[in-house]
């Protein structure tokens, strides 16, 4: 079964022991993907943020990792999630492509050196004069 959220779809299976995850585990990680937390997560799924934690652990369990960023990474190394791509086709399509990756240059102001702009750190001499 696939389902999308957002900006990134995944594929689930009905059954625990089958490769891949879960349809909670995959909904838990793909709005873990979206940058959500684990309360905003249970809010958003209705469950409490121990069943939604549990739901990732078991989900970072079958990818090997311990962080969400690096559960994120393997399941989209798997292919088990990945982020859809509609963006990138619609500016494949712009003919203008090469507009579109111009990068500025960055602006650099130097301001000329006189006598009065350097002054010492400390001038002791004209706060005790």
């Amino acid at each position: 079964m696939e389902i999308t959220l957002g900006n990134w779809k995944a594929i689930a299976h009905d059954e625990r022991a089958a490769p891949g995850f879960t349809l909670m585990e995959a909904t838990y990680l793909l709005h873990a993907a979206a940058g959500m937390t684990r309360k905003e997560i249970a809010k958003a799924t209705g469950r409490s943020p121990a069943t939604v934690r549990h739901g990732l652990d078991r989900a970072y369990h079958k990818v090997g990792a311990y962080r969400v960023t690096a559960a994120v990474a393997e399941a989209i190394r798997r292919g088990w999630i990945a982020p859809l791509v509609l963006a990138l086709i619609v500016s494949s399509l712009n003919q203008d492509s090469d507009e579109l990756m111009r990068v500025r240059q960055p602006v650099t102001r130097r301001q000329p050196v006189t006598a009065t702009s350097r002054v010492a750190r400390r001038d002791l001499g004209s706060v005790y004069a």
